[in-house]
């Protein structure tokens, strides 16, 4: 009934959608740099009615009058009117100027629409020059830290870039970059995303309300879009910081045709630390930790209605450790040399070709084809070598340990957008993925003895996903966003499917005040094994089996928006979030387990999570910022786990709050500071503790002396200190013959408050009893940097 209803709701749409006169359709770009721009405002000044642009700069406006002025404006460009006399259909190329100054700048409410105009909720776009100007851990921009800036969205453990949207847990996040999933966006153990700043173009964050377009995750969607490189004139920029520098060059092949891209970023902590360790230990060891990633891009104009974008995106992370030492054999009947080395290294590529194609005025098509693999390793070797001391009767003995595991996706998409005219925004589409999961598997080799395997198998399974969307108007109050998403897994013998209907809906209480409601279904067909503590690569991503079902959610929310004076915008958003199906391993179980399946290491369960978001932004003004507050709640509930009882999630947070701002004393200076607040996280602690403990097993006594076995009560039974943190940046800018200099000052920290970052139990001397004790992790660190543009 549902599913009639709603394709019935759609074909009484399209029967007012095909009486239009003309139509003005076209792209928007930077003027400077040939950049396609994103949520652009096309505003019909007569008729008070307009569109915006697409992901790719495309717009489409229909109307019935000859005469028209259209006015572009987007945040950041000077606004220019475009009259024009119609006849018939117009291809529209519009270039806009960037302004000498930023009027708006900070979080813009789904693109460059008044918040209160659009349907959608849970909504950010956050500016990539905004990005740069916030204070930063070591210097380091990171887009993911600004996230957690935002009401709904939580960090996990000190200083960590992951994100906990709405009770969610970081696998039930899609991040696309350039419409490529990312499966693990962390670099330095979870400190750093993998997102170079200089590289991206547009972010938008989405944890409610999602449109019928995306799927695949229950929590939120982080859409991450690359520049396409300067198509007009070469130029650069970089920054170089305490822990990496980076570099971009961008420019033309063939001038307003063919533009490339090219970004890369690096630490030296490994660089710098290596003479110092050789020196220290004569030579014998070496210790290193570093991280590296290259963007590239390339772009291509075939003409007005053909483009070809080829992106690719590579990083590794890489820890190592070696050792060399040389000894008598202990009856000096010769030497022997030894050598030992660790590691572990994990990282993503990535890669895509998009072809956008423009049929007509109303009618704009994306093709895509992907690749991604994200792939983990964790090694040791050891070799000794004998030789004897006439230097015959070489003797090796040699061992080897690799544990490794990962995911590879090939994809096809096909996107379509349809205008047929201002009421109406269409879209639909579908895709296919063929997935390789490798959950975790260890191989062994030693000396004269036969490789040794353990662990799962390697296995294929295919995902696929249809859409139909559409957002449109009724009257000059309602406006509503109504899709579905189907979509479908095969793995093993197992075939899952999911409808989820997806309907948003606002109602203008007045010109600068509205109400929205939305309801939308979600299923996960992807897992992500993470053991307790941090977010570390060793975390396996896993497919839903014939044991092991998709997750699924459904979530409702309301929220009142309002324009204010000033250049303020205030948001309210109350929602509630049902989880099924989410795994966790069992208590005892362990990814280091190769021996067992996974499948037989965890355990299904459900959460739920609710609250209420309130954000107040001011968008105008020498002085720019938002203050955050976020009310919730998350549970989690397992059959297995807990006696079957709720427990808090690990990263539930009832208190949440976060400060910041942006104050342009000149030209030359502007200064910046955040201050967040967090209620504690909870961790699971023993209650009681045993010692020569006496266990009855089969009704025989067991004596185990100076055995110490704890008693935990509950889950997550313990709530660490609440989280605060103060952090100030000032940048000194300056304008050069080659171009443009920053130096950035950050301190992170200021009054290094002593936060926790994980719990231990250790024995006291002086108290002679055990005692909890606190780990914290960063104390106030200040940083500097040189940022240049030419």
């Amino acid at each position: 009934m549902k599913r009639t209803l709603l394709f019935s709701c759609f074909f009484l749409i399209y029967f007012f959608t095909f009486a239009q006169k003309v139509t003005v359709s076209g792209t928007v770009k930077d003027a400077t740099n040939g950049e396609s721009l994103i949520g652009v405002n096309v505003f019909d000044k007569k008729n008070s009615k307009g569109s915006i642009t697409n992901n790719y700069g495309f717009f489409s406006y229909s109307l019935f009058e000859s005469e028209v002025d259209l006015v572009f404006s987007y945040v950041g460009y000077e606004s220019i009117v475009v009259s024009l006399n119609l006849e018939k259909d117009t291809l529209l190329n519009v270039e806009l100027q960037q302004a000498g100054v930023l009027n708006e700048v900070v979080i813009v409410g789904q693109k460059s629409d008044p918040i209160q105009e659009s349907t959608l909720m849970g909504v950010v776009n956050v500016p990539i020059r905004e990005i740069k100007n916030i204070p930063a851990l070591m210097g380091e921009v990171d887009i993911f830290k600004v996230l957690q800036l935002l009401p709904g969205v939580q960090s996990g453990a000190e200083g960590a870039s992951g994100l906990y949207v709405r009770g969610g847990s970081p696998d039930q996040n899609l991040v696309l970059l350039d419409g490529v999933p990312v499966y693990n966006a962390s670099h330095l153990f979870g400190f750093f995303s993998v997102f170079n700043a200089d590289a991206i173009n547009n972010v938008e964050l989405i944890k409610g309300g999602f449109p019928a377009r995306y799927g695949g995750r229950l929590s939120s969607v982080i859409d991450i879009t690359m520049k396409e490189g300067n198509i007009k004139k070469f130029q650069g920029e970089g920054s170089v910081g305490l822990i990496s520098s980076k570099l971009t060059l961008e420019g033309p092949i063939v001038k307003d045709k063919t533009s490339f891209l090219l970004s890369g970023r690096r630490t030296y902590l490994d660089l710098i630390a290596r003479p110092i360790i050789r020196k220290q230990t004569e030579g014998q060891e070496d210790v290193g930790y570093y991280f590296y990633d290259v963007n590239a891009k390339v772009n291509h104009i075939f003409n007005p209605k053909n483009r070809l974008y080829l992106s690719y995106y590579g990083g590794d992370d890489v820890a190592y450790a070696s050792y060399n030492s040389s000894r008598e054999n202990w009856d000096n009947s010769g030497s022997i040399k030894s050598s030992e080395e660790a590691g572990l290294g994990w990282g993503n590529n990535i890669a895509a070709v998009r072809w956008n194609h423009i049929f007509n005025q109303r009618l704009f098509a994306n093709f895509t084809g992907t690749f991604t693999n994200y792939k983990f390793n964790l090694f040791s070797e050891s070799e000794d070598v004998f030789t004897t001391n006439s230097g015959g009767n070489v003797t090796r003995d040699f061992y080897s340990a690799n544990y490794f595991s990962g995911i590879r996706d090939f994809a096809l998409k096909a996107d379509f957008d349809f205008i047929p005219n201002p009421q109406h925004y269409i879209r639909w589409g579908g895709m296919m993925i063929d997935h390789r999961f490798t959950p975790g598997v260890f191989v062994a080799r030693e000396s004269e003895r036969p490789e040794t395997r353990e662990g799962a198998v390697p296995s294929d399974s295919q995902e696929f996903s249809m859409y139909l969307e559409d957002d449109f108007n009724i009257g000059d109050r309602w406006k509503f966003n109504v899709g579905a998403h189907f979509s479908g897994f095969i793995a093993d013998s197992e075939t899952y499917s999911s409808f989820q209907p997806r309907v948003a809906m606002r109602y203008l209480l007045d010109p600068s005040s509205s109400i929205k409601l939305s309801y939308v279904q979600m299923a996960q067909f992807v897992h992500l094994l993470t053991n307790a503590g941090l977010g570390l690569p060793t975390d396996l991503w896993v497919p839903s089996t014939d044991q092991i079902g998709p997750q699924e959610s459904w979530q409702l929310a309301a929220g009142y928006f309002k324009s204010l004076d000033y250049g303020l915008e205030f948001s309210a958003e109350a929602y509630y979030k049902n989880m099924d199906g989410v795994i966790e391993y069992e208590d005892g179980a362990s990814f280091l387990n190769t021996s067992a399946d996974w499948q037989d290491k965890v355990t299904s369960g459900e959460g739920r999570s609710y609250g209420l978001e309130v954000l107040l932004q001011k968008k105008t003004g020498r002085t720019t910022g938002w203050i955050g507050y976020t009310l919730s709640k998350t549970e989690r509930r397992f059959d297995k786990i807990n006696f079957g009882d709720w427990f808090p999630f690990r990263y539930d947070r009832r208190h949440d709050i976060s400060v910041t701002a942006v104050h342009k004393l000149s030209d030359k200076i502007d200064i910046s500071g955040t201050w967040v607040f967090g209620s504690g996280s909870f961790v699971t602690v023993p209650t009681q503790r045993y010692q020569n403990s006496t266990i009855v097993i089969n009704d025989s006594n067991i004596t185990y002396n100076g055995l110490t076995i704890d008693y935990f009560e509950s889950r997550n039974n313990f709530q660490m200190r609440n989280y605060h943190r103060l952090d100030i940046g000032i940048n000194f800018n300056k304008v050069k013959k080659w171009g443009e200099r920053t130096w950035n000052v950050s301190v992170y920290n200021v009054y290094s408050r002593q936060n926790p970052f994980f719990m231990d139990i250790a024995y006291n001397y002086d108290l002679q009893r055990s005692q909890l004790r606190q780990f914290s992790l960063f104390p106030i660190i200040p940083s500097v940097s040189y940022r240049f543009t030419f």
